[in-house]
């Protein structure tokens, strides 16, 4: 069995000390992915599965492999990082030379040098779930006492991802309403100009906007824009 390079309660104090406003989704799932390879025994390779509706993609692996192996079985429909992702349960495949689930999938796993692996549901949130996959690269690699430290990593690795793609969509949405003021000031500044000039209503002025718009086949914002900042040049000049 290979032995694991950091002690898995070290790991979880790590995954535990990352604040989400340092790091990005994709580089907290690198990070799981990695510790996950370094303390679990007889972990070869790791991969973490994303599934959203009925889509599932490796979001971070430790090697080609992993990402490989999980590849077929999202071409396939069909596997244990898939059924671990639906049922949110720890799907064992102890010795792939006798696997009757998913006989092909096996087969290559025997092929690329993986004996057995563990697939272990993270329930992130309603709309995505996922997996924490790791490869054995013997037969029977994962003893009871092995599950155990996977599972018990992967349910803070659950907690780590759920609040990460929760702080991740939050930034993503302040991010959106702070492009939408932004839009709907500049468009104001423009219908500002617009009355001004041509001594119109608001309504008058965005219609021109949307107008001109529509015949040089740019965005509203877009076209506010350049006029706002024509007449800003103006002035300065």
């Amino acid at each position: 069995m290979t032995e694991p390079t950091v002690d898995p309660a070290q790991a979880l104090a790590e995954l535990s000390r990352i604040r989400l406003d340092e790091i990005s989704l994709d580089d907290m799932l690198d990070r799981v992915a990695t510790l996950a390879s370094r303390s679990v025994p007889g972990a070869r390779e790791v991969s973490v599965t994303l599934v959203r509706g009925r889509t599932g993609w490796t979001a971070a692996f430790t090697g080609d492999l992993a990402r490989e192996l999980d590849e077929r079985q999202y071409e396939q429909h069909r596997g244990p990082c898939l059924d671990a992702s639906a049922s949110g349960d720890t799907v064992s495949v102890p010795d792939m030379t006798v696997e009757q689930r998913w006989p092909q999938w096996a087969q290559r796993a025997r092929a690329a040098g993986v004996g057995s692996s563990l697939s272990i549901g993270l329930p992130i949130q309603e709309s995505v779930v996922g997996a924490l996959n790791v490869y054995g690269g013997t037969v029977n690699a994962f003893d009871p006492p092995a599950i155990a430290v996977a599972e018990h990593f992967a349910a803070y690795a659950a907690v780590a991802l759920a609040n990460a793609h929760l702080y991740d969509s939050a930034a993503t949405l302040a991010e959106q309403l702070r492009e939408a003021m932004h839009s709907r000031a500049v468009i104001e500044q423009a219908k500002g100009i617009i009355m001004g000039e041509r001594r119109c209503t608001p309504d008058e002025a965005f219609a021109l906007l949307s107008k001109i718009s529509q015949d040089t086949n740019r965005k509203v914002r877009d076209v506010a824009e350049a006029l706002v900042a024509r007449v800003v040049q103006r002035t300065r000049v």
